[in-house]
């Protein structure tokens, strides 16, 4: 398969692209399948990569209603939702920029000029400080102490004269390559992203995927690949709308070919991927839009106070709701909230007498 062949096939998936562009910014319930996209991106991602995240524990992970302590697979997943959140309300091509990628890993490059970010401990981070990220009481305080005493694990023991390199904290070696040069490597992506400008869009979001997959710039967040395809797609115009579930297709395609020796077979199958993630994302605008009309015809003749309307929007932007979750957006208590779940006639999904919860899948 030759390059120009895959120029035109990337024409198909550009078309397919815009449809889906099109389709979500008119639709009226665009807004709120974006907002789910990203989790089941997410939990693409994780599956791609050989990892197995529940939805509905990512969903009730980011409302902080846990129902388990959560695993390392769900707070990385958790974090794939919060980057392509940030992404999204950003600039379109923020994310593809060196200030985007290097924010997004917890690396500052100038840390004088960039107030109220985290310094980067061990693994990198690309926490914000907003009211969503803030830590409750409890564990603010187990902060706190860590924060006190962090000199006691960072000194160097007393009469010792090893000497300690400045630029890696005790623990850094377990937990990071200092070999791995993530500068240089992010560097190398980003010329790739500048010469690829002249290729169709969508090619052009393959090649940088698989550049992305072969040079691994970040050691700890391989999982941005699929988030920075995603934006670049949109600051290149063909998908403005949201961004795209890059991995929710990607999924759909096998192994051998996702991971084929030869370039042009990974890419061809990065072209189809897009396919199948804007057929998937049609599917999903039928979907929600049918049981928008449904829910709107079970709220006529309430009452204007009513609080079904809240319920039918947080239903729609999210895959699951559990009674809390209803609860607290809509302003009532949670036996308030089964009763509009009740009125509404929601499918339940999970089936247990405890932690309960319905949604529209």
């Amino acid at each position: 398969m030759t390059f120009a062949r895959l120029k035109c096939q990337s024409k198909s998936h550009k078309d397919a692209l815009a449809r889906l562009d099109e389709r979500v910014a008119r639709s009226e319930v665009g807004q709120g399948f974006a907002e789910r996209a990203d989790f089941f991106e997410a939990v693409s991602n994780m599956w791609v990569a050989g990892e197995l995240v529940h939805l509905e524990d990512l969903v009730l992970h980011d409302a902080k209603m846990d129902v388990r302590a959560p695993s390392h697979e769900l707070v990385i997943a958790h974090r794939i939702v919060r980057a392509r959140r940030r992404a999204a309300r950003n600039n379109p091509g923020w994310a593809v920029s060196r200030a985007g990628i290097m924010a997004f890993a917890g690396i500052a490059e100038q840390e004088d000029e960039i107030p109220g970010k985290l310094k980067r401990r061990g693994e990198g981070r690309d926490l914000e400080t907003d009211e969503h990220d803030a830590l409750p009481p409890e564990l603010a305080e187990f902060d706190e102490v860590f924060a006190e005493t962090s000199w006691l694990v960072e000194a160097v023991p007393s009469g010792s004269t090893r000497t300690r390199r400045p630029d890696l904290i005790v623990g850094e070696l377990v937990i990071r390559d200092p070999d791995w040069d993530e500068a240089e490597r992010i560097s190398e992506w980003l010329e790739l992203v500048r010469r690829v400008e002249a290729l169709p869009a969508t090619l052009a979001a393959a090649v940088l995927w698989d550049a992305w997959e072969h040079l691994e710039p970040l050691q700890r967040q391989h999982w941005l690949g699929q988030v920075l395809v995603s934006d670049f797609l949109r600051s290149r115009g063909k998908v403005q709308s949201h961004l795209l579930a890059f991995s929710v297709g990607l999924r759909e395609m096998p192994r051998e070919r996702r991971r084929a020796r030869g370039r042009k077979t990974r890419l061809s199958a990065f072209l189809e991927a897009m396919i199948a993630a804007a057929g998937a994302g049609m599917k999903e605008l039928d979907r929600l839009t049918l049981a928008k009309h449904q829910l709107e015809r079970r709220a006529v003749g309430r009452r204007s106070n009513s609080s079904l309307p809240a319920a039918i929007e947080l239903i729609l932007s999210r895959p699951i709701v559990s009674a809390h979750m209803l609860a607290k957006a809509a302003g009532i208590t949670p036996r308030g909230a089964l009763n509009l779940i009740g009125a509404l006639g929601v499918r339940e999904v999970t089936g247990r007498g405890r932690y309960r919860a319905w949604g529209v899948l």
